[in-house]
Order: structure tokens, then C-alpha cells, then sequence
């Protein structure tokens, strides 16, 4: 079966290089990824894939019927591009300026409806459904959250997922066991003082002083009260305050996120920022308002199914092609929202090029080593089918 999925796999590739060409030169930001919605649609249906549209607002799921098994696997993938103008001089560059598919979500597309398109042909070699999800609005961390609330992940026995790796040669996977991504939240603290001249401070409450106190007190209580073996990256990416520049400010805003891996840990963080917050606030006699807002948990992967995909990309493309990542990523990824639901792995595609800079990723000049395509799809497909014949 293996070496059928790969032929099938090799025939469609040049069609498959067309697919996310064409999806490269037409990026829809999130929340608007109508087009890609149909264009995905489209060719879903032209595989004989009973499709529904709409989902998760424009999201799009693909089933493909298969035997009496009642157990259900799912293959998610996202849409959506990024706000950042293209500098990559491609023929197909982004025709749309400011708007770049700069985190390979029309490669994940891709491989997802190149997965489809395989799996397609096997027929009665899949004794249960398959299910596509196609997903928007994943560089916001919503979409996630649109599919499941409209029954994406109904019936679903187990659900798997990919994302490109710049730093991972093309044709190779990174596989991962335990936490993959940190969990991530969004921070906003408002600092409340008391207006005053700038040249007698002692008569003012500093907010812009008291807020500097804040961000270096976080920083700094990371290291002396958090365990280092479960790892905290609290950033402050904004920071706004202050009337004239003789004035004492009497309000700062600061806003950012807050990332983490250990489940324990993220369950803790809204308590401990807002108590740093408030002896810092108390000692210089400030007032303090803080909104913490969850994001999105931790991609854990699924020891069982993580293990049956690793199993099934050494055979298909041997163990010097296969990575084990010793490290999780701090970044985040809304794939973890489906985990709530059933268990489930995502894997790392390389898409590094041998013989030039590879660009990291959401940078302008981001690219993509397309062999990568055919090895995603056959590391899906061969995995889905041996995942049916595992549990049989």
C-alpha cells in the first residue's frame, strides 16, 4: 500500500505544485478566506468528497465515506495568510499587496487536499471516514474555536495535523513527543497614578516609573519564583502613556502575551501576574487594572498516535529522514483546541532549501522548498491508512 500511495502521491505532484501556487498568489487574511474556501471546495468535490462549507464561518470540511467502522479520524490544516508584504520576487508572489502566505498555510492546505485526493482512491482500503478540516483564521487563534463550536470534531476518534519547519531540510519531518507549542495568553495592564509638573515628581504617583517597575519585576520574578524546568516567556510588546513631556503620566497602558508549557503552570499565571502586579502597584501608591485573557493551551501530543506516526514516516522515507525534536516551540498554535476534543499529533514538514538562506517564518522573504509537498502527503495519507489497519 505503501508504494501505491507514493505513485499516486508522484502523479499528482505536479498538480499539487499548481494548487499552492495558485493559493500562494491569492493569500486572504483571517476571518476572510472566502476564495480559498471555495477554491478548496471546489476541488474536494472533484474528488467525489461529500463537502460542507460555511464551517466555522469560512472554514470547509471534506468527508470521505468509507467502510462500517463507526470510529471517525480527522486531517486539519488552515487557510489563512498574514498581513506582510512579500518580498520574495516569486512569479507567483502574493498579488495582493500587504498580504503574504508567510507561515506556509497553502502548503498545509495543500497537503491537506492532496491527502484528500489520494485517500480518494484507496476506497475500500479505508474501513471508516475521513474527515478534512479546513480552517480559518489560525493566525488569530479563532478559528479553531469556530470549527469545534460548529461540530467539526463530532465523532472524531483521533485528529492529526502538520505545519512547515524552515529550519528542517525539505523532504525531512520533525516528529514530536509530549508538548509541541506553548500555551498562549493575552496581557493588558493599565497602570493608574497621579498627573503632575515634571519637576516635582514627589507631589505625583509615576505611572510610566511604576509601569517600568512592573515589566522588570515580571522579568525578573520568572527566574526566583518559577520553576526553570517549566518555562515562562512573558513579553511586553506595547507600551503606551503620557500627556506632554514635562507632565508625570497618571495612566500606562502595556499590553503582550504570555506563553507556557506545563499545564499546571498556565493554570497559575493569572494569579501570580496580577499579585506581582499589585505589591509593585501598592508599594508606590498606584491603582492597577488587569485583563487576562486565555488563548489557547499547549499542543500535547498524543503518545500513541505520535509513535504510529513515526513508525509510519520511517517506513515510508526511512530514519535519516526522520527527526526527533528534543525541544518544543515556545510559539503557539490553535491546533490544541482540537485536542480538547480527541486525542491527536501534529507533525513538522521541512521545507528548507540545501542551497540557499531559508528564511524564517512570517518573515517577507519566507519560501518554501516544494518537494516538501509530496512528502507531507504521503506521511498523511500512509499514516491515516495505517492508523484504519492498526485498529481494525
Amino acid at each position: 500500500m505503501l508504494s501505491r500511495i507514493k505513485d499516486l502521491a508522484e502523479k499528482l505532484a505536479p498538480r499539487l505544485i499548481e494548487i499552492r501556487r495558485h493559493l500562494h498568489s491569492h493569500p486572504e487574511l483571517s476571518g476572510q478566506e472566502q476564495q480559498t474556501a471555495a477554491y478548496v471546495a471546489g476541488v474536494l468535490s472533484s474528488c467525489g468528497i461529500v463537502v460542507q462549507e460555511a464551517i466555522g464561518k469560512t472554514g470547509v470540511i471534506g468527508e470521505l465515506v468509507g467502510g462500517t467502522d463507526d470510529r471517525l479520524v480527522a486531517i486539519r490544516t488552515d487557510m489563512d495568510a498574514l498581513p506582510i508584504t512579500e518580498r520574495t520576487c516569486l512569479e507567483f508572489a502574493s498579488r495582493k499587496p500587504g498580504i503574504m502566505h508567510a507561515c506556509g498555510h497553502d502548503v498545509h492546505t495543500t497537503v491537506g487536499l492532496g491527502t484528500a485526493m489520494v485517500l480518494s482512491q484507496l476506497g475500500e482500503m479505508l474501513p471508516g471516514n475521513t474527515r478534512f478540516l479546513f480552517q480559518p483564521a489560525e493566525e488569530i487563534a479563532q478559528g479553531a474555536n469556530w470549527m469545534v463550536q460548529d461540530g467539526a470534531m463530532n465523532d472524531v476518534s483521533a485528529i492529526f495535523s502538520v505545519h512547515v519547519f524552515p529550519s528542517i531540510p525539505g523532504g525531512s519531518l520533525g516528529i514530536r513527543y509530549g508538548a509541541l507549542t506553548a500555551a498562549a495568553d493575552d496581557l493588558e495592564i493599565f497602570i493608574m497614578g497621579e498627573s503632575g509638573h515634571g519637576a516635582r515628581p514627589h507631589e505625583a504617583v509615576d505611572a510610566i516609573w511604576i509601569a517600568s517597575q512592573v515589566i522588570t519585576t515580571l522579568q525578573q520574578a520568572i527566574s526566583r519564583t518559577q520553576n526553570p524546568l517549566r518555562p515562562i516567556v512573558l513579553t511586553i510588546g506595547q507600551i503606551s502613556g503620557g500627556r506632554a513631556p514635562n507632565v508625570i503620566a497618571d495612566q500606562v497602558r502595556l499590553a503582550g502575551t504570555v506563553r507556557s508549557l506545563h499545564p499546571d503552570t498556565h493554570a497559575d499565571l493569572p494569579q501570580w501576574v496580577e499579585k506581582i502586579v499589585a505589591n509593585v502597584c501598592n508599594m508606590y501608591g498606584a491603582r492597577y487594572e488587569i485583563n487576562y485573557r486565555r488563548g489557547v493551551p499547549s499542543v500535547q501530543n498524543d503518545l500513541a498516535l505520535t509513535q504510529l506516526l513515526e513508525e509510519s514516516a520511517k517506513e515510508a522515507w526511512g530514519s535519516e529522514r526522520v527527526q526527533i525534536l528534543p525541544e518544543p516551540s515556545m510559539g503557539a498554535e490553535d491546533f490544541s483546541i482540537y485536542l480538547e476534543n480527541a486525542p491527536g499529533t501534529m507533525f513538522r514538514l521541512g521545507v528548507g532549501f540545501p542551497d540557499k538562506p531559508n528564511y524564517p517564518l512570517h518573515h517577507p522573504e519566507f519560501e518554501v522548498n516544494e518537494s516538501a509537498i509530496v512528502t507531507g502527503v504521503v506521511t498523511m495519507a500512509y499514516t491515516i491508512y495505517q492508523y484504519w489497519q492498526k485498529r481494525r
